[in-house]
């Protein structure tokens, strides 16, 4: 079993991966994706860090495509993928987990602008619909909600994640209308993650770690210093977290979220 793990603000490297050697670019017909390879708690890891190390690449240039079907080609068999993100729930305390079980994504673009999709060329082998009831897998989703609990984490069990594009953060308009659709937490880049890896048919779970209140959440608003500051902690709970949920994967349960309607 391969489990590949997205990371981003803040998290660049996972410290507890036995890492076999610097990060390797993968072609793919989307471009290249660096990805590093080794083991964590005894499992076969693969890593891409979305942002690149020292921030390379801003949300509005993560090359979404490109990291997904790298995953894909060298044998992920499920991803788990972290966020930091902006609370949209004023009872959701800052600097803990959510195990997200819906999402709000209703653009479905990237971050160039064009579709959100691996199915880019006419007559494509293999494009369809992806089809689902909830986009992410439930036997992820609660390795991560036990992984939170050994690691001493409070994670929430459930809500929707809401993909805004950036990099500008959003207005108090915006959040609202978010709120008014019941998203929990935003950021800017799991959208994206999230369709593409069910259309390549790999199981995919998303945790959020909350750095802020979102624009017009509470008064007075989030420190621009309490958000460096925990946007740097979120990387040891990520790391605790992973190193106890990762183990806990039963590869005999993992399958495909949803299905696809295909035309061939």
């Amino acid at each position: 079993m391969r489990i590949g793990i997205l990371t981003g603000s803040g998290t660049y490297a996972l410290p507890e991966m036995d890492r076999e050697g610097e990060p390797q670019p993968v072609e793919t017909r989307f471009g290249t994706a660096p990805v590093a390879t080794g083991r964590l708690a005894g499992v076969d890891v693969l890593h891409v860090s979305r942002h690149r190390p020292g921030h390379e690449l801003l949300s509005s240039a993560v090359t979404h495509q490109a990291n997904i079907a790298a995953l894909k080609d060298l044998g992920a068999d499920a991803i788990l993928s972290l966020t930091v993100c902006g609370a949209l729930d004023s009872t959701l305390p800052l600097g803990s987990l959510v195990v997200f079980d819906d999402l709000h994504f209703l653009a479905n673009r990237l971050p160039d602008g064009s579709l959100c999709t691996l199915y880019t060329e006419p007559g494509e082998r293999g494009r369809g619909h992806w089809i689902y009831e909830r986009p992410f897998s439930e036997p992820l989703r609660q390795a991560l909600l036990e992984g939170a609990r050994e690691a001493g984490a409070h994670a929430r069990d459930g809500g929707c994640y809401g993909h805004v594009d950036g990099p500008r953060f959003n207005s108090r308009a915006e959040i609202r209308m978010l709120q008014g659709v019941g998203v929990t937490a935003v950021s800017q880049t799991a959208g994206p993650e999230t369709v593409l890896a069910g259309e390549a048919e790999i199981p995919y779970a998303l945790l959020g770690y909350a750095t802020d209140y979102a624009n017009g959440v509470v008064s007075p608003p989030t420190p621009l210093s309490e958000l460096a500051r925990l946007i740097e902690a979120s990387g040891e709970t990520f790391a605790g977290t992973l190193a106890e949920a990762v183990p806990r994967i039963d590869g005999d349960a993992l399958e495909p979220v949803g299905t696809h309607f295909r035309f061939d």
